[in-house]
């Protein structure tokens, strides 16, 4: 997930330069950028590095990963991730905030959705969540789906990331028909490669020129969720099966998103982790893995209900993962997180590294922590009533005074705060 912020400056320098957006390659996972002086970075903002393409991805899927530990993220933080918004409802990939929004401001699709979600989780600021699930749906495409930015062509991993802030915020998506009768379903289906086939069961990032689909891997990964109506911080499915591919013309969106967990499953089989594409010019060169598709996997095929099928790379991240998480900064380390959380591993000690202390320590101290770890069946913050305050939710209170009432303490401190075949 991390790396379609790569995606994101493509298609933002295009915009910038007046040229039409080039058609979207999988980026790959690269380290984080050279870090700049802290004393350059706006308080609140999670990493240490340029935040110019992940500035409110990092932040929220930081906030995402928190939440799921029982880590309630600084009002500083929060402050900074809605101040990000513009009037609209939209969020840019990052933006200076002393400067209003106007016509030259380059709205982010992927932004406006995990900050939604982000916000919806943490049980913050919902009437800007809500605003941002309104601009979502102001600017859906004709295929049902959504690009990076209005009005570029519908990409799988966008579209998916979109279903999931509007289910979060109550939105029913299967109602959000266009003119032509499309759904974010169908726009997601439409880029199925049907069972059989090559490479049957998974998911294209876009057509290509002659309208061929071509497996990738993060894209399925994340129309495996998207089908399923869920977010990124998702858990693992009670509803254990064994992964199949479903041939038909007429596929119901869980169908189609079983298809793409049994093309993952398939995958992961032969080796426990995903690789990298080639850079272009460098098709020559040995394939590395590639971390953040493989934590993106094994977070689809817990939420599809296989988690016993990720078993083997959640082992492999945990062996090979947490220095990458350590150098890509928040977003890298909170994927690792959301990856433990599905399936049940231990996040606080995850390959020997306490994660969930590695990610509070790359933005401002928490506002309060919980432990111990939850798992992923067991009670979690509710994202219930809406609250503007920056309190603690119901859920969290109760699951707080439980484990105070058994003798288990929590820290409280307050502060002033992808895509490759």
């Amino acid at each position: 997930m991390t790396v379609r912020r790569s995606a994101a400056a493509l298609a933002t320098t295009a915009v910038l330069l007046g040229v039409a957006a080039p058609v979207a390659v999988a980026p790959v996972a690269v380290a984080a950028p050279s870090p700049s002086p802290s004393a350059d970075l706006p308080a609140g903002l999670y990493g240490t590095t340029d935040p110019t393409y992940d500035g409110v991805w990092r932040q929220s899927l930081a906030f995402l990963a928190q939440k799921i530990e029982y880590v309630t993220p600084s009002t500083q933080a929060v402050d900074w991730l809605v101040g990000q918004q513009c009037d609209s409802g939209a969020f840019t990939s990052y933006r200076d905030a002393s400067k209003p929004c106007d016509a030259s401001t380059v709205m982010d699709t992927n932004a406006t959705a995990i900050a939604v979600q982000a916000l919806v989780e943490i049980n913050q600021r919902r009437e800007d969540a809500n605003n941002g699930a309104d601009w979502l749906k102001s600017v859906q495409n004709e295929d049902g789906g959504w690009g990076y930015n209005p009005g570029s062509p519908s990409d799988a991993n966008s579209t998916s990331i979109v279903i999931g802030a509007l289910a979060r915020t109550g939105v029913p998506v299967n109602e959000l028909t266009t003119a032509n009768g499309s759904t974010p379903y169908t726009a997601l289906q439409s880029l199925a490669i049907a069972c059989g086939e090559k490479d049957g069961g998974a998911f294209a990032y876009q057509p290509g020129k002659k309208g061929e689909l071509t497996a990738n891997m993060d894209a399925t990964a994340a129309s495996v969720l998207g089908l399923m109506g869920k977010g990124i911080a998702s858990g693992t499915s009670n509803a254990v099966k064994d992964p199949s591919c479903t041939k038909g013309d007429d596929l119901s969106p869980e169908q189609s998103a079983q298809n793409g967990a049994s093309f993952l499953a398939d995958t992961l089989k032969k080796q426990p982790y995903l690789e990298q594409a080639p850079m272009p010019g460098a098709e020559e060169s040995k394939p590395q893995p590639d971390y953040g598709n493989t934590s993106d996997a094994v977070v689809a095929l817990a939420a599809s209900g296989h988690a016993d099928k990720a078993k083997a790379s959640v082992a492999w991240l945990q062996k090979n993962g947490t220095g990458w998480a350590k150098q890509g900064g928040p977003a890298a380390t909170a994927q690792l997180i959301l990856a433990a959380h599905a399936t049940g591993a231990d996040a606080r000690s995850f390959g020997g590294v306490d994660l969930v202390k590695q990610l509070n320590s790359m933005g401002p101290s928490p506002a309060a922590t919980a432990l111990p770890s939850p798992t992923p069946t067991g009670p979690q913050p509710s994202s219930g009533t809406d609250s503007d305050d920056g309190g603690l939710s119901l859920g969290w209170l109760i699951g707080i005074g439980l484990l105070a009432g058994t003798g288990i303490g929590f820290l409280l401190s307050m502060r002033g705060k992808k895509k490759q075949p």
